[in-house]
């Protein structure tokens, strides 16, 4: 099974270059969309073969995610169990047979870490919801997590300590969720491979790549033997991210 996830930095924009064309070669079992920017009925998406799910931000023109998928799941949950972290968009939740898809767009802590305390909030939540289904099934989360976990996730780890995405608070809160029983499935199967996700638009960050890896797919342990690949796109243009891959080996009931 193939699972793709992408930050696309605007569904309408991004549709009007190359989505399309994108979509239909990497052709997933699963498609996960982050910072959507659009509100129900502001755009008509025909994807053959796919159910479509969005969650839209109270805020227009914001935030907001979607997941396409070839097999409909059997239950649907947007966003999380705390209506303070729910007027955003930033979560969806599919129950399939074998395992759990979340999608995230995980709150940017903002300039001097003003947002800091909400985006700790936020996480606690998430992490907490995840728990609580990987008693159940196995659990996947992806999406832009806005986090570069540790120095290898990011060219320039020096100047950019304590800015928002590579804070201390930020970085320990993610190493409490695979302390808690998750794993990266990227850092998971290339240990030291240095690949970035996310680009700036200034300084010609990508022709540089002078990137920082905050796209992600984390997997619960119960379903670590579950992952055959992990991959960051990044010859995939479009967007300030590129899209990032997890095949998993799921058996067909």
């Amino acid at each position: 099974m193939k699972l793709i996830s992408w930050n696309v930095n605007g569904l309408r924009a991004v549709v009007k270059h190359d989505f399309k064309n994108i979509f239909d070669q990497l052709d997933a079992d699963i498609f996960c969309i982050q910072e959507t920017k659009l509100q129900e009925g502001q755009i008509d998406l025909e994807l053959p073969g796919y159910h479509q799910y969005f969650n839209y931000a109270e805020k227009k023109g914001y935030s907001g995610t979607a997941i396409f998928t070839k097999t409909e799941p059997l239950n649907v949950t947007y966003g999380l169990e705390d209506e303070d972290f729910n007027h955003e968009g930033r979560t969806i939740t599919l129950e399939y047979p074998d395992f759990y898809m979340i999608t995230s767009y995980t709150p940017n802590s903002q300039q001097k870490l003003k947002r800091i305390d909400f985006r700790m909030g936020y996480d606690d939540v998430l992490w907490a919801h995840m728990q609580k289904l990987s008693k159940d099934k196995p659990v996947v989360l992806c999406g832009d997590l806005n986090v570069a976990h540790n120095e290898i996730d990011i060219k320039n780890d020096k100047t950019n300590h304590q800015n928002p995405g590579f804070s201390d608070q930020e970085r320990a809160k993610f190493s409490e969720l695979l302390d808690s029983g998750f794993t990266d499935s990227f850092r998971y199967m290339h240990p030291d491979e240095v690949k970035y996700s996310w680009w700036s638009y200034r300084f010609n960050a990508r022709q540089n790549n002078a990137g920082w890896r905050i796209d992600y797919f984390v997997v619960s342990n119960n379903g670590k033997d579950m992952i055959q690949n992990a991959d960051i796109l990044n010859d995939v243009y479009g967007s300030d991210h590129c899209p990032v891959e997890l095949d998993l080996d799921i058996k067909e009931k």
